[in-house]
């Protein structure tokens, strides 16, 4: 009965985190969707295009590997 209190307590956080992740995974991927088709929506951006494609590129990976940890959930080991 005492175990079963730190194992909802980690699941429950587990699953927090993991929404976290996600949410956070796919704004950080939109962004770099954003930076990429900036221009064909006619956005003008004072940044130049190399800069530009570059932390798009960031954005896309980071917000990639954070939807990853979420679907991982290998936050105890």
């Amino acid at each position: 009965m005492e175990n079963e209190a730190p194992d909802r307590r980690k699941k429950a956080y587990s699953i927090r985190r993991a929404i976290l992740d996600y949410g956070m995974g796919i704004i950080i991927f939109g962004i770099g969707v954003f930076l990429l088709i900036a221009p064909r929506l006619h956005v003008a951006l004072n940044i130049d295009d190399l800069n530009r494609y570059m932390f798009a590129g960031l954005c896309l990976l980071y917000g990639g590997f954070r939807a990853y940890r979420g679907a991982k959930k290998n936050y105890y080991k």
